[in-house]
């Protein structure tokens, strides 16, 4: 049995939050939210927020004892780029790209 949530278009880069999802993967969730509340990365709260969303989900419809919960999946994937033009000296305009990700985590419970 897993329990899964999945934030997508997350304003954030996927290289941030592959930064941060290292630091939790296999980790008891207990553990992880530890790690994520005092790393000092802006995809932390983010992180943190679906952790404990799919903490809810394995406890609420899956029936779930939530001591026994680590992650036994996480990952990030880029999502599509917003495109903006910013104006640059000399007449020239410079591309700024909103890069967005989308973050799923897979837990289960440990035998």
């Amino acid at each position: 049995m897993e329990a899964i949530a999945k934030l997508k278009y997350a304003r954030i880069s996927a290289r941030k939050v592959k930064i941060v999802i290292d630091l939790i993967r296999g980790k008891q969730t207990a553990e992880a939210l530890a790690i994520l509340r005092y790393t000092s990365k802006a995809a932390s709260p983010i992180v943190e927020k679906l952790v404990k969303s799919a903490m809810a989900n394995a406890e609420n419809n899956h029936s779930m004892n939530k001591e026994k919960l680590y992650i036994k999946e996480i990952y990030a994937d880029q999502g599509p780029t917003g495109k903006r033009v910013r104006p640059a000296p000399q007449g020239r305009a410079y591309r700024e790209r909103k890069r967005t990700s989308h973050i799923t985590v897979v837990l289960a419970e440990r035998e």
